[in-house]
């Protein structure tokens, strides 16, 4: 936090508990599906996410106060402790991404950024167990993290194990670079699977609907046999018209949600993109391929999207160049089958793309 701001007032807690992703806010109907069978989540996860506030603050030498750091969830136990957060439900403490060093280590485990978090997470855990509360960490089913670090691809069971020799209490599962959407599916169900054989109890948070709803409708049955919760609804900032828009949205799709909910599964409406994706198939085995910004407020938005998972899999294969025809045409280059593309999109903006495979 800047130096107006008092990490240790109660008005500060109230706002980051408030403002970064409380997990209370779910629907809970008549059960549909099977609940993922490891007696966690019986009522909805309530705790504490950094994102919101602190986002991806890595730089502890110019912003010592609210960088991703040991420091600064040392803090937020003691406050969550001292201000009675935890004696009313409140007892989750979340690390969201950019907690981890560049690489893994010699033996290809998930690190933390030794600088920042000169303990590791194993004392952060054991600190954070002291003060009567639960530790959450992040990670992602693709090759990176939304914001570069190493990703869980191919490394599913050597992570579970990891967090779970760690302490840690839940995961929280992102969905960015990931090579297509069996891959996406398949490995939100691997790395449950590899969390239940650790034997830890570990909550599993899940974004995969997120990541499917640009492409097809979410299959919430299945996501019930393998997730805790799972993300239905677009990252929250400081206002109440982003609140707005997550009970508009929730509210407007409860015959798609509600069902799916009850003990041991919830729906957890914090983050969708926004950003609808259209696909159509173009002579030549060329593809048009529109991405459709649905907010009408607030600043452009970046969108990254897997090229793999355009056309079936097969618009891009095994390489393409990408033509933007809107809003400003001009050729964006070539790019591979296992590349990833990011944009910007206005609000109600569109851009249109034109995708020539490449032999």
């Amino acid at each position: 936090m800047t130096g107006t701001m008092n990490l240790r007032s109660r008005a500060q807690l109230l706002g980051c508990v408030l403002g970064l992703r409380s997990l209370a806010l779910v629907l809970w109907g008549i059960p549909g599906a099977r609940a993922l069978d490891n007696g966690l989540a019986m009522t909805p996860t309530m705790g504490w996410l950094h994102w919101e506030r602190f986002m991806c603050n890595t730089d502890c030498e110019e912003d010592p106060d609210s960088c991703v750091s040991e420091k600064l969830f040392m803090q937020m136990a003691d406050l969550m402790d001292s201000e009675g957060w935890r004696d009313v439900g409140y007892e989750y403490l979340c690390i969201d991404d950019c907690w981890m060093a560049p690489q893994r280590d010699s033996k290809g485990r998930l690190q933390a950024d030794p600088k920042r978090f000169p303990g590791g997470i194993r004392r952060l855990a054991d600190y954070v167990h002291g003060k009567g509360l639960k530790l959450g960490i992040y990670a992602d089913v693709g090759k990176l993290t939304c914001a570069g670090f190493p990703g869980s691809y191919g490394y599913y069971d050597i992570d579970a194990k990891t967090f779970a020799d760690w302490g840690v209490d839940l995961l929280k599962f992102d969905g960015c670079h990931f090579d297509t959407l069996v891959d996406l599916a398949d490995g939100y169900k691997y790395m449950s699977l590899a969390l239940n054989r650790t034997g830890r109890s570990i909550v599993y948070s899940c974004e995969w609907p997120l990541y499917m709803m640009p492409f097809r409708k979410p299959n919430y049955t299945e996501v019930r046999e393998y997730c805790n919760h799972w993300r239905n609804f677009a990252d929250i900032y400081d206002a109440w018209q982003s609140v707005k828009s997550v009970l508009d949205w929730t509210s407007s799709n409860q015959e798609k949600i509600v069902d799916a909910a009850g003990p041991g599964g919830w729906n957890d409406p914090d983050m969708e993109d926004n950003i609808e994706v259209w696909e159509r198939p173009l002579s030549d085995f060329a593809w048009a391929v529109a991405m459709v910004n649905l907010q009408e407020i607030g600043g452009p938005r970046f969108h990254t999207i897997s090229l793999a998972s355009l056309g079936g899999g097969l618009a891009c294969l095994p390489a393409c160049l990408i033509t933007e025809l809107l809003p400003v045409k001009g050729k964006l280059g070539f790019y591979e089958w296992t590349s990833s593309l990011k944009l910007r999109i206005n609000p109600t903006g569109t851009v249109l793309l034109r995708l020539d495979r490449t032999n």
